[in-house]
């Protein structure tokens, strides 16, 4: 459980209503899957492929495989199964940490043309973020915020538990 959940006030749930969440998580994820593999096929990506290249350009910076494996929750022998192909589709290189000459890096490499192509697949998903969004009070999407980032958390730590059942 996150830091936040244990100091928080704790209210009942009954069944009705973790019915109701669980099966908004699970459309939620159906439709979260499905987008992201129609975003991965536009790409030549598989899915997993798609999300680590995703991992790897988010932080601005180039990161290690071992922390692509953490937050994806995939094995660092997946991982490198993983960057070996978007090393060879043109999406990544590996590099040498320049402060620690043993560490190898995956770096985002991104040509003229992918920005703008990533734009157009993802226009119409910020689009309707904002639209969705605009119907709340900044208070509602900060406790919306919340909630997310918190079910994130807790997914990572599933994640984590079945992970190491392998």
């Amino acid at each position: 459980m996150s830091e936040a959940a244990e100091t928080r006030a704790v209210y009942p749930v009954g069944d009705e209503e973790l019915e109701r969440f669980s099966w908004l998580g699970r459309d939620s994820s159906l439709v979260t899957v499905m987008f992201h593999a129609r975003v991965a096929e536009q790409l030549g990506l598989s899915a997993t492929d798609h999300k680590c290249l995703d991992l790897a350009a988010r932080g601005g910076q180039p990161m290690t495989a071992g922390r692509i494996a953490e937050l994806s929750g995939l094995s660092t022998g997946a991982v490198t199964g993983v960057i070996d192909r978007l090393e060879r589709a043109g999406y990544v290189r590996r590099v040498r940490d320049p402060h620690d000459r043993r560490k190898v890096l995956v770096e985002v490499t991104l040509n003229d043309q992918d920005p703008e192509r990533f734009g157009v697949l993802f226009k119409g998903l910020t689009e309707m973020m904002a639209r969705v969004l605009s119907h709340y009070t900044p208070e509602q999407r900060e406790l919306l915020y919340e909630y997310g980032s918190e079910v994130v958390a807790e997914m990572r730590t599933e994640i984590a538990k079945i992970a190491a059942k392998d």
